[in-house]
Parts: structure tokens; sequence; C-alpha cells
């Protein structure tokens, strides 16, 4: 018996799609599936995806400088070539 853990999205048809490891190829298993409804982090794709454009602006007011570590700083930043305007 092998265990395999993942994480997987059930979609809006309630159909769950499960890709196993290619050593699973052309045999019968057994699977016994655990369901545990967990809240996932949103990474920031989805976050701006999800919010209006206000609300990401408010985000951002409400997130901006909020590192208050002495020993965080922003490392200089080099020089960028100016490019031509498209017109």
């Amino acid at each position: 018996m092998q265990q395999i853990k993942l994480r997987s999205h059930v979609g809006n048809d309630g159909i769950l799609h499960l890709d196993l490891p290619s050593e699973f190829k052309g045999i019968d298993v057994d699977v016994t599936l655990t369901v545990t409804m967990e809240k996932v982090k949103e990474n920031n794709e989805d976050l701006e995806e999800n919010l209006s454009q206000l609300e990401w602006h408010e985000f951002i007011e409400k997130t901006a400088g909020s590192i208050n570590d002495e020993s965080f700083f922003r490392h200089p930043q080099p020089q960028y070539d100016t490019r031509e305007s498209i017109e």
C-alpha cells in the first residue's frame, strides 16, 4: 500500500480529477479518499482577480510600509536604459 497526499480542486460540476504518478499506468488500484475542506491561502494572482479595483487599492494602502523590521531595506536598484516611446 502506498499513501499519496495531494491538494486538488473540485470543479463547479463536482468532479475531482486526480493525476497519479506514471508508475500507476495500466493497473487496477483500490482508492480510499479522505476529503478535508480547508481554506487555501490565495496567491497574489487569485487575490487580484477576486478584488475589485477599489478593494485592491485599499489593500495596497493598508499594507504599504507595513514592514517594521529595521534590518529590512530595499537594495540599490540598477539604472535602466530609457526606451523609445511607442506611438
